[in-house]
């Protein structure tokens, strides 16, 4: 009896596990801006390693130096100043979309979702909640979503932060899966 529950048990774990489909990309995007009144700040970075599951599991992972400004002086401002990218080299999110039955990932259709979890940056974890979207078109996924975070959450200082820099960045992310 043990050795039938147990085979039970076993084909169930495994017809499971060949349902879920797991989206990847190695090529996403993160772009962050901030306005004050004496400068915007933008930058972009497009190599954002993302997995995106059918069952709501999500990651990305970059690399703070990835990000690319239009300014040299402000990538190194932002790398060597206020990142400290040497000490903490990339951001990472972990999280989940809370309302993944409503996503349909073999039905072309554009799904808003609503996304939590932690997101570390710069050495310092948060737990971050947001909105996005999935949208499914022909068989590929894409993910985007805007949110705002505040540089004191994640012990972001620098020397020169003062009022050239807003004290909330917002945040936007934009991944093509394969």
């Amino acid at each position: 009896m043990r050795y039938v529950l147990a085979m039970l048990i076993a084909i169930s774990a495994t017809a499971f596990t060949t349902d879920q489909k797991i989206y990847q990309t190695k090529s996403g995007k993160v772009s962050f801006f901030s306005s004050t009144l004496i400068e915007d700040i933008a930058a972009v970075n497009n190599q954002v390693d993302s997995k995106l599951s059918n069952n709501g599991q999500m990651i990305f992972q970059l690399a703070i130096r990835g990000f690319r400004f239009e300014n040299a002086t402000m990538q190194e401002h932002f790398n060597e100043n206020y990142m400290e990218s040497d000490k903490y080299p990339k951001a990472v999110f972990k999280g989940r979309i809370t309302n993944i039955a409503d996503v349909n990932f073999d039905k072309d259709g554009t799904y808003k979702t609503a996304v939590a979890g932690e997101l570390e940056i710069h050495g310092v974890k948060q737990n971050v909640t947001t909105n996005g979207t999935i949208d499914v078109k022909a068989g590929k996924v894409a993910a985007k979503s805007s949110f705002k975070i505040k540089l004191a959450d994640y012990g972001i200082k620098g020397t020169l932060i003062g009022d050239k820099i807003a004290k909330e960045l917002t945040i936007t992310v934009d991944c093509k899966y394969d």
